[in-house]
């Protein structure tokens, strides 16, 4: 089943298959508008509809817990920084927010964190919050090394970011040296931005010099600090508001109001609109104050962060995948409007599947010129009765193209005849199938239609996967028409055709020679981003980087794999009980290496290249080690201890087996403690365990 037929169905109307299904859509889909964002700093939707993409990620997850992919948007952060600029690891990870929308998912998060404590309700009644306008802007993370700025990076993909050191040193509000007192080292993040009366005024300017404009404050400050020459962001009056701190090498508050002021008194500003809520009971309030003095406010925002307020508690909280289990973003609601269908056409992906796309007469919401828009699948035509010439609700919701939402009634006009998905693909003609009980129709040439051949060569080359400069989706199709790209080996072997490419329309030498160039860099490639280039089904970025680090080198990942295809083998259930590697994922993963044309591509490929190995573990005291934690206990809910583990780079599993390293026994351990001492296995009090993972004695 295709993730584009699943991706209208209501949350409570998904069944299992058709969850996992469209859980694996979402990670791959929002991937690419990550990088769309941060990576391009060319948002293909706004952020208020991106939103209620990912939101519908979280509510499938919370439906179907069992379904959580490794590669879900819930672990994923921003994109790749840009080979443009140096590279810089953030020594503490830059993560992104999860976003509520209303008050009842606002109560909902504060819920999960008291549990998560294990707070009575008195102590949660005392939880205090930091309310912040969320401004839409550019992430950025600033280190001082004894009281002196030395380095400022981009968000990137929240691991590494991009070097702009030069650039951010023409900022007016960044302070090259800290007043007073402060950490030897620390980093202390921020938010880049223009101000609206200054954004019309570059806009202005770029016009009259024959120039683009910037479609928005966002990019126009993205766009300024990303200058190759310094001398241009000087020229653009850049504001910063700071608002958190990464690593640093001594405490500096207890709570996050005490460190917003230690902030100013550092030399930074600090939005004056942020404020002290005593309670959830003021979150509320707030949001509706932010909401009615948006458009008066000199600055973009898009909603409000939530902090809980102690420093302490935000630490036990740690993250959750890609965002912190202590703070929310409450979202401004996305626009919608109405506009014609003109023509359905039928596109085929990667994968085979047959997506029908919508095109429309422009209209703009949301600040974008809309043109298309997903009708999904057949199912959702038929069940929104969509058809062409109709009035239609549009809403840029997070998708790649706009959804449509439904259909405007207009009383006594006569409408067309209901679509009808075709029985064969559109561009090979080979037998479109829908199987039982399966939402999409898939083409049947498989590897012999050119579309599904062509949308996998891009796959391979994108920014996530080999990330080839100049070597993007016109020029794939341009190769592969032209016969001198049919597979990914052919990609590497394009050296040899330098003068034909520089003699083709729109080329030139210099290009020619810089794509060769560009080829050729990426010759050597991790492992997981290896995994990721294959565009295996269910495989996105985070599930890649998961096989990567568990089996350490592609030989050894593709022998288990080549082992796996025997079902009740050990390599199988090895690969099935991998953290995020459900049986849907497996079945994929194993079904790839049984066909031989892929088996046959692969060695083409491994002639070209060098697959890099990657360690198995994270970089924690615990990397590596397999953790069971049994009975219950008392000084820690079961959710916390499972997070301190996993951030100290241990895996968490729920059944002891001769790969257990570690068992951690609360109180009424039961049978997995018997069988951790059949097989040998070290184990733990819970004293003991929280003096091994660095916690303070209780």
């Amino acid at each position: 089943m295709s993730g584009a037929d699943t991706a209208e169905i209501a949350v409570e109307a998904l069944s299992k298959a058709q969850a996992a299904t469209e859980l694996a859509r979402l990670a791959e889909l929002i991937a690419r508008l990550n990088e769309a964002y941060h990576g391009r700093d060319a948002p293909e939707v706004p952020d208020a509809e991106f939103d209620m993409l990912r939101r519908r990620n979280e509510a499938i997850e919370a439906r179907f817990p069992t379904l959580i992919r490794e590669d879900s948007p819930s672990v994923q952060v921003g994109a790749a920084p840009d080979g443009a600029f140096g590279k810089h690891r953030h020594l503490v990870p830059m993560l992104s927010l999860d976003n509520v929308f209303g008050a009842e998912e606002f109560e909902a998060f504060v819920g999960k964190a008291v549990r998560f404590l294990g707070l009575d309700e008195a102590q949660a009644a005392a939880l205090q919050f930091v309310g912040e306008p969320k401004i839409d802007g550019l992430s950025i993370s600033l280190t001082y090394e004894k009281g002196r700025f030395v380095r400022g990076t981009t968000r990137g993909d929240g691991t590494v970011g991009e070097d702009v050191t030069a650039n951010l040193k023409t900022l007016r509000d960044l302070p090259l040296r800290l007043k007073g007192e402060a950490p030897e080292l620390i980093e202390i993040r921020g938010e880049v931005f223009l101000g609206k009366a200054v954004f019309l005024a570059i806009n202005e300017a770029q016009e009259a010099a024959g120039e683009k404009g910037f479609a928005n404050p966002r990019n126009a400050a993205a766009g300024s600090l990303r200058q190759l020459d310094p001398k241009v962001t000087a020229k653009r009056p850049l504001s910063l508001f700071a608002y958190a701190m990464g690593a640093a090498s001594a405490p500096v508050a207890t709570s996050h109001w005490a460190y917003l002021e230690r902030l100013k008194a550092w030399g930074f500003t600090v939005n004056p609109l942020s404020t002290l809520l005593a309670g959830k009971a003021e979150a509320e309030p707030f949001f509706e104050r932010m909401a009615r003095d948006r458009a008066a406010l000199d600055y973009d925002i898009d909603g409000v962060v939530y902090k809980i307020d102690d420093l302490v508690l935000q630490e036990r909280l740690g993250f959750a995948g890609r965002a912190p289990r202590w703070a929310i973003a409450w979202k401004f609601p996305a626009e919608q409007a109405v506009t014609r269908l003109l023509s359905i056409e039928v596109q085929v992906g990667r994968t085979g599947a047959l997506t029908p796309v919508a095109h429309l007469e422009p209209v703009n919401v949301g600040g974008v010129l809309v043109a298309r828009a997903t009708l999904h699948n057949e199912d959702e035509i038929a069940r929104k009765d969509v058809r062409v010439g109709d009035l239609v609700k549009v809403q840029r919701a997070g998708d790649v193209i706009p959804q449509i939402l439904g259909v405007v009634p207009e009383p006594g006009r006569e409408r067309s005849a209901p679509f009808v998905m075709p029985g064969h693909c559109p561009v090979c003609g080979a037998m479109a199938e829908r199987p039982e009980g399966e939402a999409i129709r898939r083409c049947e040439g498989g590897l012999t239609c050119p579309a599904q051949v062509v949308e996998r060569l891009i796959h391979f080359v994108s920014r996530l996967a080999f990330d080839i400069d100049g070597l993007g989706d016109r020029s794939i199709r341009e190769f592969h028409e032209a016969g001198l790209v049919r597979a990914p080996g052919d990609i590497f072997r394009l050296r040899t055709h330098e003068a034909e490419i520089a003699g083709r329309e729109g080329w030139g030498a210099l290009s020619a020679r810089n794509l060769v160039r560009a080829i050729e860099a990426r010759r050597v490639i991790p492992l997981s981003r290896f995994i990721y280039a294959l565009g295996i089904r269910r495989v996105g970025e985070s599930n890649a980087k998961l096989l990567a680090r568990h089996y350490g080198s592609y030989a050894i990942w593709t022998a288990q794999m080549r082992a796996a295809a025997v079902i009740g083998s050990e390599a199988r259930q090895e690969l099935g009980e991998i953290t995020g590697i459900g049986g849907a994922i497996a079945d994929e993963i194993v079904a790839f290496f049984a066909e031989p044309h892929n088996r046959a591509t692969l060695e083409d490929l491994l002639g070209q290249i060098t697959v890099e190995s990657e360690r198995a573990g994270g970089d924690g005291k615990l990397s590596g080690k397999v953790i069971v934690f049994t009975g219950s206990l008392s000084t820690m809910t079961r959710p916390e201890a499972k997070a301190t583990a996993e951030r100290l780079g241990a895996k968490v599993t729920d059944s002891v087996s001769k790969k257990t390293d570690l068992v951690v026994l609360g109180a009424e351990a039961g049978s997995k403690a018997r069988k951790a001492a059949e097989l040998g296995i070290d184990t733990l009090d819970e004293a003991g365990w929280r003096e091994l993972a660095g916690m303070p004695p209780v």
